[in-house]
């Protein structure tokens, strides 16, 4: 008897098969990356403008009270405790105006300056520097 081979292609993925695969989940892994880090650069400028909004309007009531806003040397930090020096405030809300003043999304403090009458409120953005575009911009909440 003659043996015969039964020569059946064998089921399965070649390996260029298997490369392609990989080249185009990479390449949507890319992608879902890039989507993802546009969306947390988004949040991040929204939660610096809601920041932002929360101490203008403690700023406000610190006014309301005591008829001028805390100076740039009180700081906002007058929105948390009682000034000691400067202008003391006369009617100062106990508890304050905020239990703290965050920094902003990208770990800087907001920059305040003010002279009593008016002031400049704003986060100078991701780059923490003065000016730029984008996510490096400022977002300004001042009161002029």
């Amino acid at each position: 008897m003659e043996r015969r081979e039964d020569r059946r292609p064998q089921a399965g993925f070649t390996l260029i098969e298997i490369m392609v695969v990989i080249l185009i989940l990479g390449l949507l892994a890319t992608l879902v990356v890039q989507s993802l880090r546009g969306a947390t650069d988004r949040a991040k400028v929204t939660k610096a403008k809601a920041d932002i909004a929360e101490i203008k309007t403690a700023l406000e009531r610190y006014y309301m009270d005591n008829g001028n806003y805390p100076t740039t040397e009180q700081g906002l930090q007058a929105l948390v405790t009682r000034p000691t020096s400067g202008p003391i405030p006369a009617e100062y809300e106990t508890g304050g105006y905020v239990r703290q003043i965050p920094e902003d999304p990208w770990h800087h403090p907001y920059f305040y300056q003010s002279d009593g009458s008016s002031y400049v409120l704003k986060s100078f953005g991701a780059d923490g520097a003065e000016g730029g575009e984008g996510t490096n911009a400022d977002i300004d909440g001042s009161q002029q």
